[in-house]
């Protein structure tokens, strides 16, 4: 997933101490998020397509949410981790969530659309996923058996319409069993994936998820993928929820693991660019809607196999060359993504102590100056 500020790594950790592993996995699941939605206004002419985009919404954000897990690792109700929440998470959240509706009612021509902090929309939800799955990190870590049971949470919910739409709960709840995976988990067992022997066997595992999901195309809705709705809603009996949660989570996990072991674990040319994945993520947006609002994808040529194509380098580039690698872009929407904002908290006893302390220690004399 992106990494917003607050997600357990530890701040101020030398660049070189990074791991970077999970930068590069990262910026590869942005990507593979930035061409799906690419691919969406193209995939209904292509059978191929379709399949493709199935496979990759199988895995992108799970990917992104177990390593979100992994890093709220160490999340506690201490104060410090608090801010970093609210700074790195509820911030961005209520300044793109709002952002987002006033660009697809405005430029998008969608009078309709309305403001609402408790119904994100588009690409929001992740935020406020992640807001309430660090919430209660600490009650997971409490429960012996935490998996088994956020996949009966995720069951459970796969059988509630009456969940609503209200904070994109049923997302929350059906994608919780891939963060509270990447809670239990333990560098140990990203190594274990990063085998070789896994590597090699990760190669007929996607070529087998990709005729399966091309046979699949016209015989299930991929809407299933997107953990949003209810059995119910998707037209299917209530008791095929819990059956597909439970085979889209053996699935997911199966490509999950796939995918981290083709992730390189040495440093590359994108490797820095890991750790910015929130802007990509946020900002690609509204690329994307903005393109289909100009009916950039309307254009037949597009719908082909080179236009298709096409459509994905350009998505890969938009991401890695304008909206990761940018630095004026970056400096301008750090004050929303990664915010201080010292003046909106009370300061600790012991923060104040440490001040007091640093303006009170003799200061090195400046350059030039004249000593006794």
């Amino acid at each position: 997933m992106p990494s917003p500020r607050g997600s357990g790594e530890p701040e101020g950790r030398p660049a070189k101490q990074r791991d970077a592993f999970f930068d590069n996995a990262k910026y590869l699941a942005i990507v593979l998020v930035a061409m799906g939605h690419f691919w969406e206004p193209l995939k209904g002419d292509s059978r191929a397509l379709q399949g493709l985009y199935m496979v990759v919404y199988a895995f992108h954000m799970p990917a992104f949410i177990v390593i979100s897990g992994y890093f709220s690792r160490s999340f506690d109700a201490r104060p410090e981790r608090l801010k970093r929440l609210i700074t790195g998470v509820v911030v961005p959240y209520v300044v793109f969530e709002t952002a987002l509706s006033l660009f697809n009612r405005y430029a998008g021509h969608n009078p309709d659309q309305d403001i609402s902090l408790l119904d994100p929309w588009y690409l929001t939800w992740f935020l406020c996923a992640l807001f309430v799955w660090r919430l209660i990190t600490p009650l997971w870590k409490l429960i012996r058996r935490p998996l088994p049971v956020a996949l009966v949470i995720a069951m459970l919910a796969s059988v509630s319409p009456a969940i609503g739409n209200d904070l994109d709960l049923q997302r929350v709840l059906q994608f919780l069993p891939f963060f509270v995976l990447g809670l239990s988990m333990r560098a140990e067992h990203f190594q274990l994936v990063r085998r070789r022997s896994v590597r090699i066997a990760s190669v007929p595992v996607f070529a087998v998820a990709l005729l399966t999901a091309w046979w699949a195309v016209p015989r299930m809705n991929a809407a299933w993928f997107y953990h949003r709705d209810a059995a119910q809603e998707l037209g299917a009996p209530w008791w095929v929820g819990p059956v597909m949660t439970l085979a889209l989570f053996g699935c997911s996990l199966v490509l999950t693991a796939c995918f981290f072991a083709w992730v390189p674990g040495r440093r590359m040319w994108f490797t820095a660019l890991g750790a910015g994945t929130l802007y990509g993520y946020l900002l690609h947006g509204f690329v994307v809607k903005g393109a289909d609002y100009q009916g950039w994808f309307d254009h037949a040529w597009l719908h082909g196999p080179l236009g298709e194509i096409l459509v994905t380098v350009l998505a890969a580039a938009v991401v890695t060359f304008t909206l990761l690698c940018t630095a004026p872009v970056r400096r301008v929407f750090r004050c929303v993504v990664e915010p201080e904002m010292k003046w909106a908290f009370r300061q600790e006893a012991g923060e104040q102590a440490r001040e007091r302390r640093e303006a009170q220690r003799p200061q090195p004399a400046e350059s030039g100056s004249v000593s006794a």
